[in-house]
């Protein structure tokens, strides 16, 4: 049962990967959904600047240990993501290409919410 939870967190990590590269997209269609994005992307950018441990990765390894494996020796990023998603050596790159993405879809969103609301000055 474990070893599925442990599972389980992967997936929700992977979600938590997808939400912060295309989130900002999806707020083109629900706007207000900009807010948990960008506390998606703070949170991002915390884990990458400073020591903090994802609470994802430290349930997963308890969820490994209560199992009967062993923790992961590297990060959530380290072991599932750098070297498969992109070239190991690349990781700058990566991030650039991932603040880029997110960067494109906020200018998106800061354009149709302009665009929404010129319609409603010029009815007044």
């Amino acid at each position: 049962m474990y070893q599925w939870l442990a599972l389980t967190v992967i997936a929700l990590h992977f979600a938590y990967l997808a939400y912060l590269v295309g989130g900002g997209y999806l707020a083109w269609r629900w706007p207000r959904t900009i807010t948990v994005h960008a506390l998606a992307v703070i949170w991002g950018a915390l884990i990458i600047v400073t020591e903090v441990t994802c609470p994802l990765t430290w349930l997963q390894n308890t969820l490994r240990t209560r199992g009967g494996q062993q923790e992961l020796d590297l990060s959530f990023i380290d072991t599932y993501v750098r070297g498969v998603f992109f070239p190991a050596d690349h990781e700058v790159a990566a991030r650039v290409v991932v603040a880029l993405v997110i960067g494109t879809s906020w200018l998106g969103v800061a354009s149709r919410s302009a665009s929404r609301l010129e319609p409603r000055a010029a009815r007044m």
